[in-house]
């Protein structure tokens, strides 16, 4: 018998649904779908905070970080390297640079986001990084992170929610970095994406939501959820000419390679 294909949805920000009533029901939605495990992102003290609880749920694990404009109030690195030291915390993240709404603030962010870089070398967790109107910037500091990197996966992290050109794909591939599409994808002005999306080595590629922001078509207007990472799935599929079950295969091996899933739990067994 045929297993039905599964697929995990590597950045979710779950703490972005109302209560812990509204978290399970789409928790439990992503699983009816096929989403049958999800990567929690944090990038704030609250996204940290529920990142981490709900990480201790079978099937869910969490990214940890501050994100660009967090100030010294917001940010508790002790906290953080606390939280750290918990093997169901697989990543540091999201973490990055976003120029496009506060481009006066691009030093401070710059500092932060090599801050934690260094974080993420020392608990030896891979990154997953954001990157908007910043990529010049993006390259410098990831090209300082990566001949450092030490941790047990040969990837040093994710570029998540793709929208860069294939120039700026082909630089981060030999940093070493994994590239990970999202709704985006399916958007009817994303050609140059559609374009790239076949380019990335099976080896490199991931699939999220980045839930609730980016619904894919056909649920633009909703807000969104890990279900509907099947229709990103579906389109990343098509672009790239083979069916979903082997994408299915290709994205969860690579999930299970960057954040060592495998090496931590057995993922797909329920408590």
């Amino acid at each position: 018998m045929t297993p039905p294909i599964s697929f995990t949805d590597t950045h979710v920000h779950l703490d972005a649904f109302r209560d812990d009533g509204e978290r399970a029901a789409v928790i439990e939605a992503a699983r009816a779908a096929g989403v049958t495990r999800l990567i929690a992102i944090g990038g704030n003290a609250v996204g940290n905070e529920i990142a981490v609880e709900l990480s201790q749920q079978a099937h869910i694990w969490a990214a940890v970080g501050y994100d660009r404009d967090q100030t010294s109030v917001d940010r508790l690195p002790n906290r953080l390297n606390e939280w750290l030291l918990d093997p169901r915390v697989v990543a540091v993240g999201e973490i990055g640079l976003d120029y496009h709404y506060s481009p006066e603030t691009a030093s401070a962010q710059r500092a932060l986001f090599e801050e934690m870089l260094e974080i993420a070398r020392r608990h030896a967790r891979p990154v997953v990084i954001h990157s908007r109107e910043a990529d010049d910037d993006t390259l410098a500091i990831l090209r300082n992170h990566a001949p450092l990197w030490l941790g047990p996966s040969e990837c040093p992290g994710v570029l998540h929610c793709y929208t860069g050109n294939r120039a700026f794909a082909d630089k981060l591939l030999e940093l070493g970095l994994m590239i990970s599409f999202s709704g985006i994808i399916t958007f009817r002005n994303a050609d140059e994406l559609r374009q790239t999306a076949p380019a990335i080595p099976d080896d490199r590629l991931l699939i999220e939501t980045d839930s609730p922001f980016l619904a894919p078509v056909p649920h633009r207007g909703k807000k969104n959820q890990p279900a509907y990472l099947v229709a990103v799935a579906e389109t990343v599929a098509r672009l790239r000419g083979v069916e979903p079950a082997e994408l299915s295969a290709i994205t969860q091996r690579n999930t299970d390679k960057l954040f060592g899933l495998k090496e931590r739990f057995e993922p797909l067994h329920s408590r």
